[in-house]
């Protein structure tokens, strides 16, 4: 696996580099340290799986360069960090297309359990930007960026019921693989099925699933009965 941590302080840089090796043995870690070395990187290296992105970068604009990468290069994950960890950040980088926004103030084992997490395939959110019922979980993979309204169910949007299965899963930060173990079915399928999802709630991607289904108050403990 390759990844590129992209940050201005060499001792950030360190830490998920200590991080990756623990979590994934073998990892290949590339650094920048501002935007420019960033694109180049990302340019000369086509098989990049992951990219750690601080948004304070002394040559450019976060956002600006998380919304670049998720239009040229969609196959990458991108997981925000940040000094700030205010709602209106979170909920923009993960509308972006971020797979995770870890706060830089967050302690060792809450790092270790966020890229664990975004390394299985889902999603990490911190918990203060959830309501006061979730604030004491460590690793979460769905939240809330405005009031829940409810609106029609799976089912009333046209998803069969192997597919509100998928649904579930994915929003649990479910792998494909994962999925197709857990339900039994072919990988192609299961890509069929997330497909037919994102085509439903009309989003681009998984990240954008999570938000969709959380702001129609589903919960995928719920889906699946």
């Amino acid at each position: 696996m390759k990844v590129l941590v992209v940050d201005d302080h060499a001792l950030i840089r360190d830490a998920l580099r200590g991080v990756l090796a623990e979590l994934r043995p073998g990892v290949s870690v590339l650094e920048a340290a501002d935007c420019k070395q960033a694109m180049t990187l990302v340019g000369s290296h086509a098989d990049l799986e992951l990219i750690f992105l601080d948004l304070g970068l002394p040559d450019g604009d976060g956002f600006a360069v998380l919304e670049e990468l998720r239009k040229s290069n969609p196959a990458i994950g991108v997981v925000v960090l940040s000094a700030t960890k205010d709602r209106e950040s979170v909920t923009r980088a993960l509308r972006l297309g971020a797979v995770g926004f870890i706060p830089k103030s967050g302690t060792r084992p809450v790092m270790l359990g966020a890229i664990q997490l975004i390394l299985a395939g889902g999603i990490y959110v911190p918990p203060e930007v959830l309501g006061p019922q979730e604030e004491q979980r460590p690793v979460l993979t769905t939240f809330q960026p405005r009031s829940v309204t409810k609106a029609a169910s799976p089912a009333d949007l046209g998803l069969t019921a192997r597919q509100i299965d998928v649904l579930s899963l994915m929003m649990q930060g479910r792998s494909n693989k994962v999925i197709c173990r857990e339900l039994d079915i072919a990988e192609q399928t299961v890509k069929t099925y997330v497909t037919a999802i994102l085509k439903a709630l009309s989003v681009a991607n998984r990240t954008e699933v999570v938000i969709a289904a959380n702001e129609r108050g589903w919960k995928p403990e719920t889906l699946r009965k």
